[in-house]
């Protein structure tokens, strides 16, 4: 029986902790806030509740199959997409119904996107049988040299959309999927567009009472099994010598030794203060951040007839609007929005006769006091592109609680922007291999640093992976 810590108390850490507990493994996890569930926290106020970080779980399974006891609600529909045209369409989870609705929408195109979400289904089995399969560090046991073709190499996602469609707001609507990982659909690879059929054979579900319920969950699972967590207590430093790592060193000055160390920090951090690395920080530095979020929590009065529970209103120039994100580094001119209404499948969520509302833009990571906007004046941007496109909000809102990148990473740790959802970037990366082991023996890295993104499954999947890996290396 091995001794592991995990710092960390993401869902990455708390999955790879709580397997190793149940293999006989002593694990102790540490957590710098009050809370586990990382990008899982929440906001409350005047009796609204709302969701910070991933707003849908997609494949349940790979946390029921974990004994979580989830609640879960379906929407009635995946997604409402709203364009500058004043187009609309609706994303049904039936495969054969979407693809009915994208005829209607774009006549011509339906056939054309069955074709896609075949291929999005024949890419998500390709990456099951080799990204998922087993530890990185082997080669996967069921892959097939198909495989490599079915990930579109070399294409990005924009790429993959023009091969499909020639409508653009079709190419738009593909490339949202590319800012799951955080990242552009000019750049990311073709790989993240198997996405959408994930979503239309698996399902988009709500767990009730907001997604943080499912970090609860975890907890819960953790103490059964023997976890010790430590909440509130912030790790300084993982001492190592030339050869493995020894433990950990706590802000308390006490050190505690380890057989190994599960890191679920982010790579700049683990190699810029715990267990500094210059050549590596290095690397990490050239990778560049992935994208974060601007956010405003609105309670609204009254309900809006017709509200999905997902919308997304897109921007008039999509190319530029990345431009703005990546290449001159401001909040776009004019934004792309998702807005979110939990309330609409859950009525707990907010007073009765009432909405919250969880507006959400793609902006730069960073400090957002270098941004040629203020905040303030950007809230009011946003809401006034809204209201230019069908969703009007002025007579309606009690309050609009505002959150920029520095606010989101310094109070409640989530959306900070990653170094993983940049190191996603380009036509290859697909086969870019995360950084699971460090360099030291007894090391690894889980979570943000070393998952591609794309949803709450594939950070769970990396806990497990880790896990295994762990197991394989122990004495």
């Amino acid at each position: 029986m091995a001794k592991v810590i995990v710092v960390g108390g993401g869902v990455g850490g708390m999955v790879c902790a709580l397997l190793l507990a149940r293999r006989g493994h002593r694990v102790r996890l540490y957590e710098r806030r009050s809370r586990l569930g990382g990008k899982l926290a929440e906001h409350r106020r005047d009796g609204f509740s709302f969701s910070l970080g991933p707003s849908l779980l997609t494949l349940p399974d790979v946390f029921t199959d974990l004994g979580l006891k989830l609640d879960l609600v379906e929407p009635r529909e995946l997604c409402h997409y709203r364009f500058a045209d004043g187009s609309a369409l609706t994303a049904h989870r039936d495969p054969a119904r979407m693809a009915a609705e994208v005829e209607r929408f774009a006549p011509g195109e339906g056939r054309n996107w069955t074709a896609f979400h075949a291929w999005g289904r024949a890419c998500f089995a390709a990456s099951r049988r080799a990204f998922f399969a087993g530890p990185l560090t082997r080669p996967p046991a069921h892959a097939r040299p198909s495989d490599l073709w079915a990930v579109a190499p070399g294409r990005t996602v924009d790429g993959l959309a023009r091969r499909f469609f020639t409508d653009p707001r079709l190419r738009q609507y593909v490339g949202r999927y590319a800012t799951y990982a955080g990242s552009s659909p000019y750049r990311a690879p073709a790989a993240l567009a198997c996405v959408p059929a994930v979503e239309h054979d698996h399902g988009g579900w709500y767990v009730a009472g907001g997604l943080p319920r499912l970090a609860d969950a975890l907890a819960g699972l953790l103490e059964k099994a023997g976890v010790e967590v430590a909440l509130d207590t912030e790790v300084t430093e993982v001492p190592a010598d030339a050869d493995r790592v020894l433990g950990v060193r706590l802000a308390s000055g006490e050190r505690e030794r380890a057989d190994a160390v599960v890191a679920g920090v982010d790579a700049a951090a683990l190699y810029g203060r715990l267990l500094p690395d210059r050549r590596r920080l290095r690397r990490v530095a050239r990778l560049g951040m992935s994208s974060s979020v601007f956010l405003l929590l609105a309670g609204v009065e009254g309900r809006t007839g017709g509200l999905a529970h997902h919308s997304v209103v897109f921007s008039a120039d999509y190319r530029r609007e990345f431009s703005d994100i990546f290449e001159r580094r401001r909040p776009p001119e004019d934004p792309t929005v998702y807005l979110g209404c939990s309330a609409v499948d859950d009525p707990s969520q907010a007073p009765e006769g009432a909405e919250n509302l969880v507006m959400l833009v793609n902006v730069p990571a960073g400090d957002p006091g270098r941004w040629p906007i203020r905040p303030e004046s950007y809230r009011d941007l946003v809401l006034e592109r809204l209201a230019a496109r069908g969703h009007d909000l002025s007579g309606r809102l009690r309050f609009v609680d505002l959150f920029t990148p520095a606010d989101l990473r310094d109070r409640y740790g989530a959306w900070g922007g990653s170094v993983y959802g940049a190191a996603y970037d380009g036509p290859f990366s697909a086969f870019r291999r995360p950084g699971n082991r460090g360099p030291r023996r007894g090391l690894y890295l889980v979570g943000g640093s070393a998952h591609p993104g794309g949803g709450l499954p594939l950070v769970a999947m990396g806990g497990r992976l880790v896990a295994s890996l762990v197991e394989e290396d122990l004495p």
